[in-house]
């Protein structure tokens, strides 16, 4: 890309564009990185432009895809950075990246929601664990205190600390 300083010669140039060719021109033209685009349209508000619906498409996919991006890091794993420049994908194929991203970050959207739901879950069954274990000898809860895990019986084994109780089961006299 080109200085910012103003010691380069530059040359201030109009194009006019058949709509069919803008994108593949502007597209190439931007992979060059040597161009700035002055907004010639400045009256013109946002949403009676031509291709807001364009722009907006690629904040929509900048979003997503800074969002699986964070999904990536907070996962631990390094996205390798790309060799070189990106060239910008074909118009056909942007809607179909659009689609498939979205796809994908709606999918770690609820994995991200279950394993929230799992968490609660696995608290719940922790405390109940506990006043189970509070209910039921001091085996059970120093069981649950030292990190019970899903390993851990919930009930004692037949024999075990209640072996020595018996129902002494007497006939009515009459």
């Amino acid at each position: 890309m080109g200085s910012m300083f103003r010691s380069e010669e530059v040359a201030l140039v109009q194009l006019f564009l058949p709509t069919a060719a803008a994108y593949t021109c502007v597209s190439r033209l931007g992979e060059l990185g040597l161009v700035e685009f002055r907004d010639l349209n400045a009256s013109v508000s946002a949403f009676q432009r031509r291709f807001v619906v364009d722009v907006r498409r690629c904040e929509e996919l900048e979003k997503t895809f800074t969002f699986l991006q964070e999904e990536v890091r907070r996962a631990g794993l390094v996205l390798p950075t790309p060799e070189g420049r990106l060239p910008a994908p074909p118009p056909r194929d942007l809607l179909r990246i659009q689609e498939e991203t979205e796809r994908l970050a709606q999918e770690l959207r609820d994995v991200r929601g279950n394993q929230q739901a799992l968490r609660v879950q696995l608290h719940q069954l922790q405390l109940h664990a506990a006043v189970l274990g509070q209910g039921h000898g001091p085996q059970l809860a120093a069981a649950h205190t030292y990190g019970a895990s899903e390993r851990t019986p919930l009930l004692q084994a037949p024999g075990g600390p209640h072996q020595d109780l018996r129902v002494k089961v007497s006939q009515p006299r009459g």
